[in-house]
């Protein structure tokens, strides 16, 4: 039985193959594209194209790709997340817990596990500033499932997201203006890559993409960039639709052939460095970025790692919890 005045900090990423293997990868992504938050189409459309095609051919490219970033202990996006959750614990004093939306642990058995340890109030934070129904909504979609298949549920708050909150901007100055500080002058160009999602669901009223400007006017605000001298643009688009533009391979390029000789990539919607980052980002970007290049003209690519388990991530999430748990904490 829960302890109705026990509480505890819930983190929810998306998650991660359990290892990087052509089959974890498989059952990964069947419960990953499986979501209607994720792919929106009809199920007759859409069964026959992910059963019949894609989980037959994608999860052996995948794995490979996963290869690549695997580290010692694991994903790491897992490994960034469970870190994240050990430094929010000390600093909160209260027990913070960790779930993946897709893949394990399972944000249903981690529920249970908190149920089990006598957790009566959870606060929900799922690890995106930016609010979009493919991320947020889909996290949180698994908390509600939790909710109403049991009786004895914990009381839940949730947060909804925290794009332009001061304490997320201020971390996010504080993170690049460090690596300015270790790789030298600010940068000539400033490319501030988020994650895309479908046009159409900005159409329909999703808030994502007004969010990401918003973050990134903030950001810019706060290290002093001038108009100009950085830019907003989509990564990760999937499939043959349409998704929010402009596309980060094509601004990158651009700039290449434009002769700008420095650019600095930073990610702002991702709470923890992934696959989309490290190898999509850090490996495969700066590769074209490079190679857009005639000759052999000194440019260089920088790539400011997400937040991670930053003193100042931790410092920022807690100023947050604190204010969305108030009453509770």
């Amino acid at each position: 039985m829960a302890n109705s005045n026990k509480i505890a900090l819930l983190l929810i990423n998306t998650g991660s193959p359990d290892a990087p293997t052509e089959e974890a990868v498989r059952r990964y992504l069947a419960e990953f594209l499986g979501d209607r938050r994720i792919v929106e189409l009809p199920r007759w459309k859409w069964w026959p194209i992910l059963h019949g095609i894609i989980l037959r051919t994608r999860p052996k490219k995948s794995a490979e790709r996963y290869r690549g970033v695997w580290t010692d202990e694991g994903s790491p996006l897992i490994v960034h997340t469970r870190r994240t959750a050990g430094a929010l614990e000390a600093e909160l004093g209260i027990p913070v817990y960790w779930s993946m939306r897709y893949g394990s642990p399972s944000t249903a058995s981690v529920l249970d596990r908190m149920k089990a340890d006598g957790v009566g109030r959870v606060l929900v934070m799922p690890m995106f500033a930016q609010y979009a129904s493919q991320t947020t909504a889909a996290c949180l979609d698994g908390v509600s499932e939790y909710q109403l298949s049991h009786v004895d549920a914990p009381a839940v708050r949730t947060i909804h997201d925290y794009h332009d909150d001061p304490a997320y901007i201020d971390a996010l100055a504080a993170h690049v203006r460090a690596y300015w500080d270790e790789h030298g002058s600010p940068v000539s160009t400033g490319v501030m890559s988020f994650h895309g999602i479908p046009q159409a669901s900005s159409n329909r009223g999703d808030v994502y993409e007004a969010q990401c400007l918003r973050t990134a006017s903030l950001l810019a605000e706060r290290l002093g960039l001038e108009e100009g001298a950085w830019s907003v643009c989509f990564q990760s688009r999937f499939g043959r639709d349409e998704w929010l533009r402009p596309y980060t391979i094509d601004s990158v390029r651009e700039l290449a052939e434009a002769g700008v000789p420095r650019i600095d990539v930073v990610c702002p919607g991702f709470a923890a460095d992934c696959l989309e980052t490290i190898e999509e980002i850090d490996d495969e970007l700066r590769r074209e970025y490079l190679a857009a290049f005639r000759d052999d003209s000194g440019a260089e690519f920088h790539y400011i790692a997400a937040l991670n388990d930053s003193p100042e991530a931790v410092k920022a999430y807690a100023s947050i919890v604190r204010r969305e748990a108030a009453g509770w904490i």
